[in-house]
């Protein structure tokens, strides 16, 4: 059932739906007027009026023309507490917003004149809200993009100011140089990359919508060279202390798929979503696609053989679970980020170890143990060599370092 209410007079008028979820749609609608079309008979004939002072001319009728344009913002029809009345209320006020920009830009088509802009928007609620109606798998790099973009203006003398209301005229290319240099600093390899693209990701949407004019990130780039493995990994003699590593108070679930990421090369994105229908247990196969992948790639898809080891820690459904039940029932990132740091500490590795770097580790160990590239690349589901030869370069570094480690002698004894 489709429900419409008018939140405005004015045209554009700001309408909702109600969707299926529980969620209100936001959509302008635009009236453009009327038009006069002849009524017409089941022949095809105009009709023409039978009586009065009209009587022998054509019947006509009035056809309203609208236009309806989806904001892509979504309010919680019916919000639980308060803070999904203060989202509401934020997405509400961004959608108005746009429509007093739709109004001023049909004026300007229709009537020939323009209104005062007014470019009122603060652009971390902007961010924000840009957040909250989300829905792709990499949202956590989203809200990490606006967290450092809050840091960096809190961190910078210059930008001090803006740290809590910055208005999107307000953002400019200097700020933007300033901003890249500042991601750097705070991360290693692609991270700041990585960061930065989800930035200009929601420049680029609020250019879309009309709350910005100019791209103040043309012609800023973060530029990595992505051949380096900048991450941790752990070797193979430090994977087998880290399961000798128990702790009572640890989450089980989260030591089984990280330890599963160590032996099969999973994204975290991947291994949470993995289920037993992933797993072809007669020929000893895992088959999934990739979350980063999927849907713009041909070759999302990634098949693992699978040993006794990666069977057993996989098992089978329990009674109470069935093919569609997650093979790993994971907490949220964070926490399982949290309780991988302080297995590593425990197990007295020093080394800054993240969820991703169980991929880099099984990458770099199975080249290690004399797989090839090509291998390695199937694997990992890369669809070329270009990212698995930094892996390759790391191995080489590891064989330089032990090398290197080896005591030195004096030539001259010899």
């Amino acid at each position: 059932m489709t429900h419409l209410e008018n939140i405005s007079k004015d045209n554009p008028q700001l309408k909702q739906r109600l969707l299926a979820d529980g969620r209100a749609s936001l959509y302008l609608e635009y009236y453009l007027g009327r038009e006069s079309e002849p009524v017409l008979n089941e022949l095809g004939d105009q009709v023409l009026y039978q009586s009065g002072k009209m009587a022998g001319t054509p019947m006509y009728r009035v056809k309203h023309i609208r236009r309806k344009e989806s904001l892509n913002l979504y309010l919680i029809a019916k919000p639980k507490n308060p803070i999904e009345r203060a989202d509401n209320k934020e997405t509400l006020r961004l959608a108005k917003k746009i429509r007093q920009e739709r109004e001023q830009e049909l004026l300007e088509s229709t009537e020939g004149y323009r209104l005062k802009k007014d470019r009122q928007v603060n652009f971390l609620d902007y961010f924000q809200t840009y957040i909250n109606n989300y829905t792709k798998k990499d949202i956590r790099m989203v809200q990490i993009a606006l967290q450092r973009f809050k840091d960096f203006l809190n961190d910078t003398q210059e930008y001090k100011r803006f740290s809590t209301c910055i208005k999107p005229e307000q953002l400019n290319k200097d700020m933007m140089l300033a901003f890249a240099e500042y991601l750097q600093s705070r991360s290693k390899g692609e991270g700041a990359k990585s960061i930065f693209q989800r930035f200009k990701k929601v420049v680029k949407y609020a250019i879309e919508h009309d709350v910005m004019i100019k791209n103040p990130c043309a012609g800023v780039v973060i530029k990595v060279d992505d051949q380096i493995l900048t991450k941790d990994v752990l070797s193979m003699e430090e994977i087998q202390t880290l399961i000798a590593t128990r702790d009572p108070k640890q989450n089980h679930e989260i030591r089984r798929a990280f330890i599963f990421c160590l032996y099969a090369g999973l994204r975290f994105c991947d291994v949470k979503d993995l289920t037993f229908t992933n797993v072809d247990y007669s020929n000893r196969l895992l088959k999934f696609e990739q979350n980063k992948t999927k849907g713009h790639s041909a070759n999302s898809g990634v098949i693992i053989p699978l040993n006794d080891a990666l069977l057993e820690l996989i098992g089978k459904p329990t009674e109470q679970q069935n093919n569609d039940s997650n093979i790993f029932t994971l907490p949220s990132y964070e926490m399982c980020l949290k309780s991988v740091k302080r297995w590593v500490k425990k197990a007295g590795i020093n080394k800054h170890i993240s969820w991703h770097c169980a991929r880099h580790s099984f990458a770099v160990n199975i080249l290690n143990n004399g797989a090839n590239i090509k291998t390695v690349a199937s694997l990992l589901g890369h669809s070329g060599l270009k990212h698995t030869e930094k892996y390759t370069r790391a191995v080489d570094k590891l064989k330089e370092d032990a090398i290197n480690s080896l005591p030195t002698f004096n030539i001259s004894n010899i």
